[in-house]
């Protein structure tokens, strides 16, 4: 029983600390930035663990991307500009770029 009891407890963490991750997997997802970004690798724009390791430390990250997000950019990764994401709103720019900060 107390072993059934672990692995049940193990399986629920795993759970739920996935399950954020997969909701803002699923927003980036319904907002097209998979097309251009992935996870783990360069796409046409930095993998979003690359954009983690960048802006690792630096207190205003997460709303600087929120910006960028919306805005677009350009320079910072290259040549090739990110357009303006305008399907992307205020709020989930935050949520957007509060994930890819959390990523390692």
């Amino acid at each position: 029983m107390k072993k059934l009891l672990t692995v049940s407890f193990t399986a629920i963490a795993a759970f739920a600390a996935s399950t954020p991750v997969m909701a803002d997997l699923k927003l980036a997802t319904d907002k097209n930035c998979m097309a251009c970004h992935s996870v783990e690798k360069k796409v046409v724009g930095p993998a979003y663990k690359d954009i983690a390791k960048k802006y690792a430390g630096q207190k205003d990250a997460a709303d600087m991307l929120a910006g960028k997000i919306q805005k677009g950019g350009a320079g910072v990764w290259g040549p090739i500009p990110m357009p303006a994401n305008a399907q992307v709103n205020a709020a989930e720019a935050k949520i957007l770029a509060t994930w890819v900060m959390s990523l390692k």
